[in-house]
């Protein structure tokens, strides 16, 4: 992996610039083509399930090429959510993770600057330039635990085949981390849009200036990336105490010392 922080932190710039411009850019892109029926919150919702499929592919597909692309260089992370599991894991040094963050924040300013200039007014009203938020019905706290529970498993996934060296990163590179997002987007899109990621919240809410209850995608990514990247650390990838066999010096097996078999 290279450790130039300027070159890591173009990887990332880049990778977060497409997750956003396909992920915000598709919903915007189906809002465009059935401008026509959303006439309402029920409509939008009606039609917005129905197009999930697209999205939620529009999004893992970009994480999966970007990881695929460039997780040599950075780690392809593209989530402050994912860098601060490395952050509490310590298996990134905070000053890079701060190239990381600030990198991620302008990839996701830059995608949707580009957003909002390339589709009509019209269109980035009805979705808030594709800025993710809760459906009818969804409260604030159901919101949180949904956007928890997703970024755990994003994060979870991104342990086990790119932190993990018994994972399977260099043979599948970035398909299970995109899979992951296409499935929590089919769960959790109709829902909290499935952000996982505050940098994919960030872009589209400052450049719509639509900052309704924004710190659900922003408390809940970095809380369950946190969890998961710890969870899995501390189960999986510390070195575990070796377990002393207990027997007879005439069995050849060592007895433990005293407070041994206490504490194994």
């Amino acid at each position: 992996m290279d450790h130039d922080p300027l070159r890591r932190g173009v990887a990332e710039f880049v990778g977060t610039f497409a997750l956003i411009f396909a992920g915000a850019g598709s919903a915007l892109a189906i809002a465009k083509a059935l401008a026509p029926a959303l006439t309402s919150a029920p409509a939008i919702d009606v039609y917005g399930g129905l197009t999930l499929v697209g999205v939620a592919l529009a999004n893992g597909l970009a994480i999966a090429v970007m990881v695929s692309a460039v997780g040599h260089i950075s780690g392809g992370h593209f989530n402050p959510a994912v860098t601060l599991g490395f952050v509490v894991t310590r298996r990134i040094a905070p000053s890079l993770a701060v190239v990381y963050w600030s990198m991620q924040f302008a990839g996701a300013a830059a995608a949707a600057a580009l957003l909002r200039w390339l589709f009509p007014e019209s269109t980035r009203r009805i979705t808030h330039l594709g800025a993710p938020g809760l459906s009818s019905g969804v409260s604030i706290w159901q919101g949180l635990v949904i956007e928890i529970v997703l970024t755990f498993f994003l994060v979870w996934v991104v342990f086990a085949t790119a932190a993990d060296p018994g994972g399977t990163f260099k043979s599948i590179a970035g398909l299970a981390i995109g899979l992951t997002i296409t499935m929590d987007v089919l769960v959790g899109g109709p829902m909290t849009g499935a952000a996982m990621n505050p940098a994919r919240a960030f872009g589209p809410e400052l450049l719509s200036r639509h900052w309704t209850d924004a710190w659900v995608w922003y408390a809940g990514p970095f809380v369950g990336g946190a969890l998961a990247a710890l969870v899995y650390d501390t189960l999986y990838l510390r070195p575990s105490r070796p377990v002393v066999p207990v027997g007879p010096p005439d069995t050849g097996v060592i007895e433990p010392r005293p407070g041994d078999a206490a504490v194994s």
